[in-house]
């Protein structure tokens, strides 16, 4: 990631990395604008940039604590999806510059974590718009066993300054 509009920046003091993420034509849906199920596949690149080593040995977010052997087969802990929730507040519209991805964890569990996010217009629009809130529980399971196994010291330190608090989403009872 060595082009500036795909760098990975960390704002500790507001406990979120931003994550520049670009729309392709093919996210869009017949009405213009980008499809629901295009925007897990957004939330899903911007998690892998946050949480993954890039092989290339490039910079990575603070927060990088998985090499690629968590996503390829042959390691010995895998991450699996739990739960996933987004909340839409606007539709997005099409553009050249990437959307602003922002993340933070709002939970660290013994063996799941919750990374939230805010979607919003590209970095430096003004205004900026916020287009949608969403959560994910990310879970740490055991290969072998294929169970829950507890995150390591090395994880919890590296996201302990991006804890904020957790997404509150509209009319939840």
């Amino acid at each position: 990631m060595t082009d500036q509009d795909d760098a990975v920046e960390a704002v500790a003091a507001g406990h979120r990395l931003h994550v520049p993420i670009h729309l392709r034509w093919g996210d869009l849906d017949a009405l213009g604008h980008v499809n629901n199920t295009s925007m897990l596949k957004l939330l899903e690149e911007a998690r892998l940039r946050a949480f993954w080593r890039p092989e290339d040995g490039s910079d990575a977010a603070p927060t990088a604590v998985f090499d690629m052997s968590v996503l390829e087969g042959g390691g010995t802990r895998a991450t699996l999806i739990a739960r996933q929730e987004i909340e839409y507040l606007r539709p997005v519209p099409y553009g050249q510059r990437p959307l602003d991805v922002q993340l933070w964890v709002g939970r660290i569990g013994g063996s799941s974590v919750e990374v939230c996010y805010e979607v919003f217009s590209p970095a430096g629009a003004e205004p900026q718009t916020l287009y949608a809130r969403a959560s994910a529980v990310v879970v740490l399971v055991d290969t072998s066993t294929g169970r829950p196994t507890r995150w390591g010291q090395g994880e919890r330190a590296a996201w302990s300054p991006f804890i904020g608090e957790p997404i509150q989403f509209a009319n939840r009872r």
